[in-house]
């Protein structure tokens, strides 16, 4: 191959690399180097192209090649250096620093662009490697290349400086000598290189310059001079003097050139850190350590995190015996502290070691041990040692720290340390020898040490008797203390002790104590002696200034002395919101504290916050049981909150303790106050019980304090109280000696006169020793007042006058002394209005007066309505009681006088206004006002149906209203025979017959000997009446007798109360008169009723018919006539005449309220007696339908459902919790009927735990405990509970119960009224069936026939009775071996025992199941058609049902067996067809389906009949009948083999839980 293809090759294998198709260029250059074999482009090129097919061997072998036979040419070196920088090979990059080399030796001269390039990479990879020298040096040659050529501009020679200084500055700590000296030189060839000085530039360059020399600890004097140079340039830069600061205070440096740059930099910079560290560190060295914490904490508001700054601070805190700082400080020391040389850590843990052992508490001295235990040298250091002895004595721990001691002396024998110790340990075990010997030693090694000083003046303080006597050795040694260690604040603390209790001189300890508590501001005892002092000494503005000092500063919850201090003197001064803000936060400190909660209660008692002083009290009596103040003073609280008994309970707690005439006098007065709340109430017997009392202990506190008027005067109010109370019951014991009666030592009974006497004796005391009260003299004329008022009848008329001019003359008295008193005016007016001075002008002017004086009167302005009323003057008494009213509309004496006009004039008002006065209170004018005029309205029956009366008397309970009111009145005034009359006819209409009966008494008695005939006649007619309903019938005969017996109401009394005695033929002679005298068709209506009834009772049914006919053809029938014929016809059967009856019943309009109920009732009641069961739910839910708002309709719903249509049981029981919640009358039966319902739907506490038959039943016996029914449902409910327990497997829990609670309904049954004999004896007869019954499910066949025998040896020929007994015996019978088989004998006795009663149902279905046990299917089947023929005659619903279905499975059984023949077939089909006449029955169609499942398995119609009931509504009483068509239907389709179905069958059981069916399942298709 010629040069020419040579050249051709070449330049293929180029435009090959150039199109990446290498492959191609490397066969082009083989080409060539087959011919040249040293071609340098054919080498290269296989460089390259072997470099893009990643083979870097190949291409480093290439360019090696080409390199070595033309070095001087940049292509290979290139490839070399772009191969090497692309691969990771370690080899390549070891290789790569010479690449560089040569590249920059060839670049040199060619291309000084690229040579910068190179030299960069080089320098990057020499600064990886840490090799700053070889850095240095590239950057050198570098520059001088650069020097070396012509034209370059000093600036880029200053950049090139600048980057290696870039490059460089940064890493001086891994520098050696020589890199650090071209360093130098290039910072000081830029500074020469640089123009503008001074300048940005020059500045930065020179910045850095210093801190490059601030590292280098050889360059200090060149590090001065830069820094100096710089501060002449640029005066107002603080970088240098910063810098030189550091240095300064890294080398402890405190010399006047170090506090001249510190000084100069503060001056630049008043926030310097490093400033401030310095001058405190030359403080610190001074003895300034006041100042050199204040300079450190100044330095460390910037630099926080300062391990310097934090020492320094700890050590000058430790030198001030500031220990809690200096631990805190030294704490967050060691927090910044990581990292940083361990003396440092060593440093700061020793301070804080110091500072928390000198702390003083115990959790300081755990932590110090603590860290103790982490140090490694503790045993060569016996300055470690003494610490940890120190912690030991601290927290108690006196054998250990004598046991350092004795170490630390013993490796360091005369220690001060160890010395020191060793006295300490001893004091602490009170040797206070010993200890003065170690402290006097201690001090010969260290007689400069103030601490010693003061632990010898300390101990010298605390010895003996006789040197606590001469305190003058400790005195010398706390002075010299305190000359040595001018700082310790304990010294003068004692020194201020000393001051204040023996050298008596206040100002010298005020002194001493202010400077101990400037040096220790958490010094408490210091701080408080110092307020106290100031106090003293009269300095209130020194005081306050150090109160206020220490709580601006205080944290919470500390500094409690001074918050209480100025508590205390703000509750002084009588700033009463600032001493609670200040006690509180003195609490919060110490919560425990009761004087401070006592001090608080007491401010908030000032400001009047009642209930919070009363908390507070309440607290502090807590935390101090045995402090009577805090005690009286909740009290006293309460007794100014009204909350008397409570108070009068606190004072006896008191008083029992001792005789605290506070105490006394407060309960004295709380009684009284509660006797006044009795009276209000009418209570008249215990307000004279409280009076009594009072006065028993007001007498105490008298005995005690004789001249406190106050006291006399509490005894008169006790005495003069009894006024208001009725005379038969104002008598109270007095102790003797105050009353002066003999013997003086035992109490003697008063009377009301006796009682006023000894108050208007006891006012008298009262003035003698205060003679110029004025509330004296009124009291005092006011007891005279009222003895005039109340004593007339035991007075001559002469003294009565007498007492009246005195009452007239002690109130004008107290109204000289007091003019301006109100209360005195309106005293005045009583007091001249009375009868026997009628002086109408005073009375008149002194209620103006009174008015005058208090415009907000509403006493006198009411009194003054009195007076214009007495004077008939109405207009004006209108307006005076207006105002009143406007003033005070609670105030009931204003209402009565308005009431009064109202009744004057004729106004409708009138009504309204006395019950609004009985609303308010009760007052005795508003009463009988209130009473006469709702007695007024109820005899007036020509009114009951329009609106005034349903407002005036229903929808306002008045009746009940003045009923309440006027009991009250009665116990008070017991003379008053209107009264009495209207309470027992009040009586009457709310039923309260024996109470009626009272009153009606009384009434008759006080106007036995009264002229007033009328009266005497209405009276005892309610008071026959009354006999009768309290069934006292004879009486009520003989007083009706009493009365002339001509008027209608006196006839129809006596023929009741001779009917309810049992005289009958004197009953109907009665009401034959009374239908004589009658004069209306009603009344003759009524009474034909009457007397069809006793018709009846007599036994003359057609008699009865007759006169009902009689009453049906008046012009005015009445319904009750009707009702009786239609029960007439009930009773006896007779349909027609019952529905006949009805049916004009119903046709009368007007029906409400009971008889609602009543004709419901009726139609019911006809509808069972028809047969038409399932009617009978349907006509009372009809009722409840119409008017939803009649509880006795849901009450008679609730009764009938589980009676006719049990299936809807739930309902029944939803309508009996609705009848409960709509009246309080009924809801007691109605939650009964409720339960009853839930029995017959099976709902137990298994199912239910909260709404079962029990709780509901429970409930109701708790509301009704003497209803005998409530007590037998309790009974069923439990029967069904254990058999509920019995299905489930489980043990029943209510065992035993069954002849405890028969006994309950035996007992409860006696207190039924005589109608309701009937059903008693039914009740009693159930409930011995029930026990027997769960006996015999316990298997206690024994107590069962026990039981019967008993009740038969009471009763012998009881039908009832024997089948039980036979029935208990054949159970007996059946369960033992021998009742296999039954003989003909025994099956004929039962036979015989079942005829005997031939009423009971459920004895035919026990013998059809006795015939059916033992095979005999034909004799079952005829005993239960017996049973559905007698179910049918007596409209047994429930019984009707049982006897077919039980005749249709007797009827299947055979069926099932395969044995039946059609007869059996017949009966089934017969029976349930019955039985699903009737209503929905799942047990009939579940027997239907058996049936045919019986004669056709696979049929179609068997498969649809137990779908209908599997897949149909289900309730929840049918869950065992839908198992058991689950059963049968998963049989029938197994034997079709349908899986689908069966599958379906399957979700639908899983749904529903029949566990037993999806076993069976598995068994089936394991």
């Amino acid at each position: 191959m010629s040069t020419k293809e040579v050249k051709a090759s070449l330049k293929s294998a180029r435009e090959a690399i150039k199109n990446k198709e290498f492959k191609e260029a490397l066969k082009h250059c083989k080409a060539v180097l087959k011919l040249e074999k040293n071609n340098y482009n054919a080498w290269v090129f296989i460089g390259v192209a072997a470099s893009e097919l990643e083979q870097p061997d190949q291409a480093q072998s290439a360019y090696k090649k080409a390199a070595e036979l033309e070095p001087e040419q940049l292509l290979a070196w290139q490839g070399l250096a772009n191969l090497y920088e692309k691969s990771d090979q370690e080899d390549f990059k070891a290789e790569l620093p010479k690449i560089y080399q040569k590249l920059i030796t060839l670049y040199e001269t060619s291309d000084k662009v690229k040579c910068f390039e190179v030299s960069k990479k080089l320098v990057d990879i020499y600064q990886a490697e840490n090799n700053y020298l070889k850095v240095a040096r590239v950057w050198l040659r570098l520059i001088q290349v650069r020097e070396a050529e012509e034209g370059v501009e000093n600036f880029e020679l200053l950049g090139l400086w600048r980057e290696m200084i870039k490059q460089l500055q940064g890493t001086v700590e891994m520098q050696d000598n020589e890199t650090q000296q071209h360093l130098l030189s290039a910072f000081e060839k830029a500074l020469q290189l640089t123009e503008n000085i001074p300048g940005e530039d020059h500045q930065q360059i020179t910045e850095d310059y210093i801190k490059y020399l601030s590292k280098l600890p050889h360059e200090v004097a060149k590090l001065k001079e830069v820094c100096a140079t710089m501060l002449t340039l640029y005066p107002k830069d603080t970088y240098p003097l910063a810098v030189l600061g550091e240095h300064y205070l890294l080398s402890d440096d405190c010399s006047e050139d170090a506090v001249s740059c510190y000084t100069r930099l503060l001056e630049m910079d008043p926030v310097s850190s490093l400033a401030h560290f310095g001058l405190g560190l030359k403080s610190l060295q001074d003895q300034k350590y006041e100042d050199a914490a204040k300079c450190f904490g100044l330095g460390l508001r910037r630099m926080g995190s300062s391990v310097f700054g934090l020492y320094n601070l700890a050590q000058a805190e430790l030198k001030m015996h500031k220990y809690s700082d200096s631990a805190f400080s030294s704490y967050q020391g060691l927090k910044v502290c990581t990292g940083y040389d361990k003396d440092w850590t060593q440093k700061l843990q020793r301070v804080r070691l110091e500072a928390l052992v000198r702390v003083g508490t115990e959790q300081s001295a755990e932590e110090a041990l603590e860290m103790l235990s982490q140090m490694a040298d503790l045993i060569n250091d016996p300055a470690l040692l003494a610490l940890k002895g120190r912690a030991f004595l601290q927290k108690g721990q006196l054998a250990e720290a004598f046991q350092v001691s004795s170490e630390l002396l013993s490796s360091h024998p005369q220690s001060v340390e160890g010395l020191t110790l060793k006295g300490l340990t001893h004091t602490a075990k009170d040797e206070h020898q010993l200890a003065e010997k170690s402290f006097l030693e201690a001090l010969s090694q260290n007689p400069d040490s103030g601490e010693l000083y003061f632990l010898l003046g300390q101990l010298y303080w605390n010895m003996g008797e006789e040197t606590r006597k001469d305190r003058s050795k400790a005195h010398t040694h706390l002075l010299k203390a305190a000359k040595l260690d001018p700082r310790l604040g304990s010294v003068f603390c004692y020194l201020g002790r000393y001051y204040r209790e023996v050298a008596k001189d206040l100002g010298r300890a005020r002194g001493c104590y202010k400077r101990a508590f400037e040096l220790n501001s958490t010094d408490a005892e210091a701080g408080a002696a110092t307020v106290d002092l100031s106090m003293e000494q009269g300095d209130m503005d020194s005081a306050l200034a150090v109160l206020q000092s220490v709580t601006e500063r205080a944290t919470p919850g500390s500094a409690k002395w001074a918050w209480m201090r100025r508590g205390l003197y703000y509750l002084k001064v009588g700033q009463h919101q600032q001493a609670i803000s200040d006690l509180q936060a003195a609490l919060r400190a110490d919560p425990q504290d009761w004087v401070c909660w006592e001090c608080l209660g007491e401010a908030y008692l000032n400001r009047h916050s009642f209930t919070a002083a009363l908390k507070t009290f309440a607290k502090a009596h807590l935390l101090q049981p045995s402090s009577i103040y805090s005690l009286f003073q909740m009290a006293a609280i309460k007794q100014i909150l009204g909350r008397f008994k409570e108070a009068a309970g606190e004072y006896l707690q008191i008083i029992e303790r001792e005789e605290y005439v506070p105490a006394l006098k407060g309960l004295g007065e709380c009684l009284l106050s509660l006797a006044k709340s009795a009276m209000e109430d009418c209570l008249d017997g215990k307000a004279v019980d409280l009076i009594q009392e009072a006065i028993k202990y007001l007498f105490r506190a008298l005995q005690k304090r004789p001249d406190l008027s106050c006291l006399w005067k509490l005894l008169g109010d006790a005495c003069t109280n009894c006024s208001n109370v009725s005379p038969n019951r104002a008598s109270a014991m007095v102790p003797g000696a105050l009353c002066g009666a003999e013997p003086q030592d035992q109490n003697h009974m008063l009377n009301q006169k006796q009682l006023l006497c000894l108050g208007e004796r006891c006012y008298g005391h009262a003035l003698k020793l205060m003679s110029d009260a004025p509330g004296l003299w009124c009291d005092l004329g006011l007891n005279y007042y009222h003895q005039a008022r109340l004593l007339p009848s035991q007075l001559s008329e002469q003294d009565v006058q007498q007492l009246l001019e005195k009452a007239l003359q002690c109130v004008k008295k107290a109204v000289m002394l007091e003019s301006g008193n109100h209360t005195y005016w309106n005293a005045l007016g009583v007091v001249a209005m009375a009868k026997g001075i009628e002086n109408f002008a005073l009375a008149q002017h002194s209620f103006i007066k009174s008015v005058k004086v208090e415009a907000n009167n509403v006493v006198a302005w009411t009194n003054l309505g009195t007076l214009y009323l007495k004077k008939n003057n109405i207009e004006l008494a209108h307006e005076a009681f207006k105002i009143a009213q406007s003033l005070e509309p609670l105030y009931v004496n204003c209402w009565i006088g308005q009431a009064l006009i109202a009744e004057t004039v004729g106004s409708y008002d009138t009504m309204d206004l006395f019950r609004h006065t009985t609303e308010l209170s009760t007052h005795t004018e508003g009463v009988k006002g209130y009473a006469h005029w709702v007695c007024s309205t109820l005899l007036d029956k020509s009114n009951r149906d329009s609106e005034l009366y349903r407002y005036n008397i229903v929808q306002m309970n008045a009746v009940s209203s003045a009923q309440v009111a006027l009991t009250k009145y009665t116990e008070r005034i017991q003379t008053d025979t209107d009264a009495f009359v209207m309470l027992g006819f009040l009586n009457e209409h709310l039923q309260l017959k024996k109470q009626a009966t009272e009153a009606y008494k009384r009434a008759v008695e006080l106007l036995q000997n009264s002229p007033h005939i009328e009266e005497l006649s209405f009276a005892v007619r309610g008071y026959a009446r009354a006999l009768c309903d309290t069934e006292q019938s004879e009486e009520a005969i003989q007083h009706y007798s009493s009365t002339p017996l001509e008027e209608l109401h006196d006839l129809t009394g006596l023929a009741l109360a001779c009917f309810r005695a049992g005289h009958l033929q004197k009953s109907l002679n009665a009401y034959e008169k009374a239908l004589e005298v009658a004069s209306s068709e009603k009344e003759k209506a009524y009474i034909l009723t009457a007397l069809a009834l006793l018709q009846h009772r007599l036994g003359n049914m057609d008699t009865a018919k007759t006169l009902l006919f009689k009453c049906s053809l008046l012009k005015e029938p009445v319904p009750e006539s009707l009702e009786c014929l239609c029960a007439l016809g009930l009773v006896h059967g007779d349909i027609t005449l019952a529905t006949a009856a009805l049916s004009e019943l119903l046709k009368l309009e007007g029906a409400v309220g009971g008889a609602v109920e009543e004709r419901c009732l009726l139609t019911c009641t006809l509808l069972a007696l028809q047969g038409n069961y399932s009617a009978v739910q349907r006509e009372a839910s009809r009722a409840v339908f119409r008017n939803p708002g009649n509880p006795s309709l849901w009450a008679l719903l609730s009764r009938l459902v589980p009676q006719y249509c049990p299936s809807k049981a739930d309902g029944g029981a939803m309508a009996g919790s609705v009848a409960c919640h709509a009246s309080m009358t009924l809801g007691k039966r109605a939650l009964l009927y409720s339960g009853v319902n839930q029995l017959a739907s099976g709902r137990n506490s298994w199912e239910d735990k909260r709404r079962n038959a029990l709780k509901t039943i429970q409930r109701a016996v708790l509301l009704c405990p003497d209803d005998p029914a409530g007590w037998a449902a309790l009974m069923a409910a439990c029967h069904t509970e254990n058999t509920a327990c019995a299905l489930s497997g489980s043990t029943p829990c209510r065992k035993g119960l069954d002849k405890v609670l028969m006994t309950m309904v035996s007992e409860k049954v006696k207190g039924l009224p005589k109608e309701d004999m009937l059903l008693a004896q039914a009740l009693e007869g159930w409930i011995l069936q029930q026990t027997v019954s769960g006996l015999k499910q316990s298997c206690l066949y024994n107590e069962a026939e026990a039981l019967c025998l008993q009740v038969l040896s009471v009763s012998p020929e009881h039908p009832a009775v024997i089948l039980l007994l036979r029935q208990v015996q054949c159970e007996c019978l059946l369960c033992s071996d021998a009742g296999k088989c039954i003989p003909t004998a025994v099956l004929e006795q039962l036979s015989a025992a079942v005829m005997a009663n031939p009423t009971s149902v459920s004895a035919w279905h026990w013998l059809a199941d006795v015939y059916s046990s033992h095979g005999f299917l034909a004799q079952a089947s005829v005993v239960l058609r017996q049973s559905l023929q007698l179910a049918s005659q007596l409209g047994h619903f429930t019984g009707k049902i049982g006897s077919l279905l039980r005749l249709a499975l007797l009827a299947l059984r055979p069926c099932m067996a395969g044995v039946g023949g059609t007869e059996w077939k017949d009966l089934v089909r017969e029976a349930c067809t019955e039985v699903l006449k009737l209503g929905p029955s799942p047990p009939a169609m579940l027997i239907q389906a058996l049936l045919q499942y019986s004669i056709k398995m696979g049929a179609r119609e068997t498969r649809r009949l137990l779908e209908k009931i599997v897949y149909g509504p289900c309730s929840a009483e049918a869950r065992t009948v839908t198992s058991v068509a689950r059963w049968y239907l998963l049989r029938h389709l197994h034997a079709k083999d349908d899986l689908e179905l069966i599958d379906t069958l399957m979700v639908e059981a899983e749904a529903a839980g029949d566990l037993r069916l999806l076993e069976f399942h598995k068994r089936l298709y394991p």
